[in-house]
């Protein structure tokens, strides 16, 4: 008989890290969207430079929150402090288990009175609605796939405007001067006569906005957004350099759900389909334990730590109010040797073993990369999500190391590569395992993106 969910999936393995690590799933998919539209160094050039127009439609799960008890249940499983959280506001959304670990993030949006809109990848969704089904919450919840498993239109288009020139684009198309909305705040405009919502944003540390409606306007408010910016240098960024933002802006996208352990998750597991993200998504990299919980991350390691507070109940409090004391790792950038990366490379010139291959712009071959990073044959942390960065011109990767090596400038090796040839992944050839030396950088690695993108506004 075929398991009818995440558990009775997993009883039926070795292990959840044998499941997960041989998952047929490769890397997360950015669907629908043009691969590129001039070429991905130039892409990555535009929002630093001038002005990049990124469209956000296909690839995150929408879900609507809607009802009187709708706050209550998003305070009950977010981290984040949910005082003085009004219409017209946005924060970034973290969940965690009891036990401190971190499910998912995403964004919330604050629509309306009594209704809200989560906007990411999958696991916080699922939570959410796990909860809203099963908990005593007078809500209702709607759900719009990501374009990858969603057969029909989507609800709403969603795009971002970013960079130096991205207030001249917005009162081109706009025709008059962008309203002060502060950040994380969302106002209204009006786009090809169209009315859009604008979420002050800055994904890439530059002045943005994030705009989104109705699905049926999107082709007209694209083009209008295009056309107004061609005097400004705006590029549209196609799906093979979108996901390398996060490398500027200090975002890791990819933790594993905290989900495959723990008597408290099992009825989670349970509603969780053997179809879901969760039983699905394959961990890969350099990093190995036998114990999935190894690969469970705290808001800490995210870098979300100043967004925790314990003004309220939610799941994981108690758990997380022992870590805040003494949290043992950071975040940080990576920046790669570019002389070990040319190595690596130049094994595909060679007869003998070839490195794992390095993609580029990106580099991730799973769903969830995780590569080991040593010192003195000690492991020190993990890297977690690994590209190419022509803004920096050098590969880079967000990292989780223990605090006593996190410091700008400290001497580092990650080891790229699988153990014993690579994993069953289909995205994975035959290679042998290297190492490559990289240097400790602040995360985000861009000043602007440090100063301008300010955790306490999302808090």
């Amino acid at each position: 008989m075929s398991p009818n969910n995440l558990e009775q999936l997993l009883r039926t393995v070795k292990s959840p890290v044998d499941m997960l690590r041989n998952s047929q799933i490769g890397p997360y998919a950015f669907p629908v969207v043009r691969h590129e539209f001039t070429n991905w160094r130039d892409e990555q050039r535009s929002w630093r430079h001038t002005c990049a127009l990124f469209d956000q439609s296909h690839h995150m799960t929408d879900v609507y929150i809607e009802g009187p008890d709708a706050l209550r249940l998003l305070s009950a499983l977010g981290v984040n402090s949910f005082k003085g959280f009004k219409v017209n506001q946005a924060k970034q959304f973290i969940a965690c288990t009891d036990d401190g670990y971190v499910i998912g993030d995403a964004i919330l949006f604050y629509l309306d009175d009594n209704r809200l809109s989560l906007v990411g990848r999958p696991p916080a969704a699922n939570w959410v609605e796990y909860h809203a089904q099963t908990g005593q919450f007078n809500v209702k919840v709607e759900r719009d796939e990501r374009s990858a498993v969603n057969q029909g239109r989507r609800k709403t288009y969603r795009f971002q405007v970013q960079g130096p020139h991205a207030a001249r684009v917005m009162e081109a198309v706009t025709g008059q001067p962008m309203p002060d909305i502060r950040f994380f705040h969302m106002g209204v405009v009006t786009i090809a006569n169209r009315q859009v919502r604008a979420l002050r944003h800055g994904m890439v540390g530059q002045p943005g906005w994030e705009i989104f409606g109705p699905w049926e306007d999107a082709d007209a408010v694209r083009d209008a957004i295009v056309k107004a910016g061609q005097p400004h240098g705006i590029r549209q960024v196609g799906a093979r350099t979108y996901p390398t933002s996060c490398l500027e802006s200090g975002w890791i996208p990819s933790p594993l759900p905290a989900v495959y352990t723990g008597e408290s998750m099992k009825a989670y597991r349970e509603w969780l389909k053997p179809t879901s993200y969760e039983a699905m998504a394959s961990p890969g990299g350099s990093f190995r334990s036998e114990q999935i919980a190894d690969y469970y991350l705290t808001p800490w390691d995210l870098g979300y730590g100043a967004f925790v507070k314990f003004d309220h109940d939610f799941v994981g409090r108690a758990a997380l109010e022992t870590m805040a004391a003494s949290p043992p790792r950071s975040k940080v950038t990576l920046v790669w040797n570019g002389e070990d990366v040319e190595r690596a490379f130049g094994t595909l010139f060679d007869r003998g073993d070839t490195a794992k291959y390095i993609d580029l712009p990106l580099a991730n071959y799973a769903t969830l990369p995780y590569d080991k990073v040593v010192s003195s044959n000690r492991t020190v942390g993990l890297s977690t999500y690994t590209g190419y960065n022509f803004n920096e011109r050098a590969m880079l990767s967000l990292a989780i190391l223990d605090n006593d090596q996190s410091q700008p400038g400290t001497q580092v090796t990650v080891v790229w590569g699988e153990e014993d040839g690579g994993t069953a992944k289909p995205t994975v050839e035959r290679h042998a395992q290297t190492e490559i030396r990289a240097t400790v950088h602040p995360a985000p690695i861009s000043e602007v993106a440090r100063v301008a993108y300010r955790p306490k506004a999302l808090a």
